[in-house]
């Protein structure tokens, strides 16, 4: 049985005066996958520890499944949590790490080795049961992680960081495979990560944080497509959003001013004659700057370091003294220290406020 979780202006202050969070309020809908996400420090395990009943909340209310838990055991609120580290008994077999926890609440034989059996078969687990953790991979471990979370059958599972110390690839197996545990269960997911691509791959919706404040809640591509302000442009992309400041011109098309009187020009922007003269940041996501066709409005940047990734090529420029980086498909290009005609292309620049940061309408 899953449920919704709500979060009604939680706060939390520690005893030092230090504010972690500040008024989160927002719902996680039965069966949505919710990520939180942001820097080190942002208060988003502490929400979730919070969710969990491991941290008391100071301000707020705490709704599960419509029920108010502020001052509910953790043991009584129907979660199950999944950590950063496997915290697995290193003597006992898969089936016993699995059950053990079923054991101590008094759980019946039967119904344990039902629950240990389907969660072995959901994570493709059977074959390993007999084993022990020292025999497995970090990435098998991880598994017999969320299996034991598994066997809890719980309302809301909340998982923290589960695969930080996991290598690229394991990382990426293991993402799967959350992603793929939550569409078959329909469950009630929680999930928190300081990396933005777990966050854009498995979130159905994220919860931005900085500072202990929520930034901005939204799908993964709303975001990406629409940041409410500079630091959510800045934090979901890789590599980052290109920023740069100056003032709006119209002269044959838009162009941005920068502050040494250099000339950006800006093809397809669309800006409210409010803004023109006025200074702003322009966002350009790195896939947006391309070479530029004959014809096409471009300024020259000089080429400093190209990084061949494979199925694309990322490159850094200097243009008039900013720093860019051009997200483009492989190619010839001109070599360090040399010149490239590049124009802004294929969407409209994001626009600021340069002093409070927030996207202008």
């Amino acid at each position: 049985m899953m449920a919704s979780v709500q979060l009604d202006r939680v706060r939390k202050v520690y005893d030092n005066g230090q504010v972690a969070v500040h008024g989160a309020s927002f719902e996680i809908a039965d069966g949505e996958l919710m990520v939180l996400v942001g820097p080190s420090g942002c208060g988003k395990s502490t929400l979730l520890r919070m969710i969990a009943g491991l941290e008391d909340i100071t301000d707020g209310n705490l709704l599960i499944g419509g029920r108010r838990v502020n001052d509910v055991q953790p043991k009584d609120r129907d979660i199950a949590m999944v950590f950063q580290s496997y915290a697995l008994y290193p003597h006992m077999t898969v089936a016993e790490n699995l059950a053990f926890g079923l054991k101590l609440r008094g759980v019946a034989r039967a119904e344990i080795d039902r629950r240990v059996n389907a969660a072995a078969d959901t994570l493709g687990m059977t074959h390993m049961l007999g084993k022990l953790p020292r025999e497995m991979s970090g990435g098998q471990r991880q598994r017999v992680a969320l299996g034991r979370a598994l066997v809890r059958e719980p309302s809301v599972f909340l998982l923290d960081e589960p695969l930080s110390n996991l290598d690229a690839k394991l990382r990426h197996s293991v993402r799967t495979e959350i992603g793929r545990l939550h569409r078959q269960l329909g469950a009630t997911m929680i999930y928190v990560t300081h990396d933005q691509v777990e966050a854009m791959t498995l979130g159905q919706r994220i919860v931005v944080l900085k500072d202990g404040e929520i930034q901005q809640i939204d799908t993964p591509m709303a975001l990406y497509e629409k940041p409410a302000n500079l630091f959510v442009a800045g934090f979901l992309g890789s590599p980052a959003m290109n920023v740069l400041q100056g003032s709006l011109r119209v002269a044959d098309g838009l162009h941005l001013v920068l502050d040494n009187g250099a000339s950006l020009p800006l093809s397809h922007a669309f800006v409210s004659d409010a803004w023109l003269g006025q200074r702003v940041a322009v966002g350009v996501r790195p896939e947006h700057l391309l070479p530029a066709g004959i014809g096409k409005p471009a300024f020259e940047a000089q080429v400093e370091l190209i990084e061949p990734v494979g199925n694309e090529v990322f490159v850094n420029l200097v243009y008039a003294g900013q720093t860019l980086v051009a997200r483009m498909p492989p190619q010839r290009l001109p070599e360090p220290g040399e010149t490239l005609r590049v124009t802004v292309e294929g969407a409209t620049p994001h626009l600021f406020d340069p002093d409070t940061g927030l996207r202008l309408p």
